[in-house]
């Protein structure tokens, strides 16, 4: 919707009306420039179009992973299917475009990756991957400052602050299938927190992700996002990084993990689990310093499909080590 119409690294765009064009793609990358559910910082609706542009090398539809020795945008059928229009002036019509969007290319067998826009996304995505893949058959796990689940906002039940309760209410996912990893700072208030708690929602406060590590946190959420689940949606908030490594985006919160550890975390996340759709959300470009925060988004994709290509070639997280020594 915003500024030049090119697609992710120059692959393949698609046309979600022409199933034609997406028939047997592995990815479909969709655009959702939509902040209007933004709290504090607006600004993300121009994330998808930074996303897709932030790199230093050509955009030529290959990038070879130099640990894992896959091109994601080569072994996997990866297209873009541009943004889809969501005016910020009528929240709701914009959301379930989104949400007939996602829904079609995960009934298309694809796995659906879109590029954010604010948080509030995240409930539309869910629920157009859990009506193809199972009404509360999806796990999510959820990288953020912030829980994410208040009830109300400004007045409305739409924001940024509020998609992961929609998702939980409306059965979407269950609570106790609802990982978060990275949240701290002085929200959400105890009402909220008792909410949460009443859902079964696991939450990895940063204090706990300090004190027991990373890798730690992420095997126990694992074990709980394949338990009685047919797939799991990763859902990545910029912020969920310290803002020192990622100061573009719309509520920075100070504390976070650094980005070498998100990068690492997505990456096993998409090696390890049966991922069926991912948004990576909250990029804010007017408050992105040098495109840090827009380089380390683009490059949360490319771990996210890396890895993905790395499962299907029958790589696991083990495996790593042996098969870099090999290529050597």
């Amino acid at each position: 919707m915003f500024g030049p119409d090119v697609t992710f690294l120059g692959v393949p765009r698609c046309d979600l009306d022409d199933l034609s064009t997406f028939e047997g793609a592995d990815i479909v990358i969709i655009g959702a420039p939509y902040d209007a559910g933004t709290s504090y910082r607006a600004g993300a609706r121009f994330g998808p179009k930074m996303i897709r542009t932030t790199d230093y090398l050509p955009h030529d539809a290959s990038r070879p992973h130099l640990t894992l020795r896959v091109d994601p945008l080569q072994d996997l059928r990866v297209v873009d299917a541009g943004d889809i229009e969501m005016a910020g002036v009528e929240g709701q019509a914009a959301l379930n475009a989104l949400e007939r969007a996602v829904q079609t290319a995960a009934e298309a067998g694809a796995i659906p990756l879109v590029l954010g826009g604010d948080h509030t996304i995240t409930w539309p995505d869910v629920t157009g991957v859990a009506r193809a893949k199972g009404w509360g058959r999806v796990s999510v796990i959820h990288f953020d400052a912030h829980a994410d689940t208040g009830d109300v906002q400004w007045g409305s039940l739409i924001g940024h602050g509020l998609p992961m309760r929609r998702l939980i209410e409306s059965g979407a996912c269950r609570g106790d299938r609802f990982l978060q990893i990275g949240l701290r700072g002085y929200w959400p208030e105890p009402p909220t927190l008792r909410w949460m708690a009443e859902q079964g929602m696991r939450s990895f406060e940063m204090h706990e992700v300090g004190s027991r590590g990373l890798d730690n946190v992420l095997t126990e959420a694992f074990a709980i996002a394949v338990d009685e689940s047919d797939g799991v949606f990763v859902s990545v908030d910029l912020d969920v990084v310290d803002p020192g490594m990622a100061p573009g985006t719309g509520t920075p919160e100070p504390g976070g993990i650094t980005g070498r550890q998100l990068l690492d975390a997505v990456r096993r996340i998409a090696i390890e689990l049966p991922v069926v759709g991912v948004d990576v959300v909250e990029v804010a470009p007017a408050y992105d310093a040098a495109e840090i925060t827009s380089f380390l988004a683009n490059r949360v994709v490319l771990e996210i499909l890396s890895g993905i290509a790395f499962r299907r070639q029958g790589g696991t997280w083990e495996t790593i080590p042996p098969a870099l020594l090999e290529g050597r």
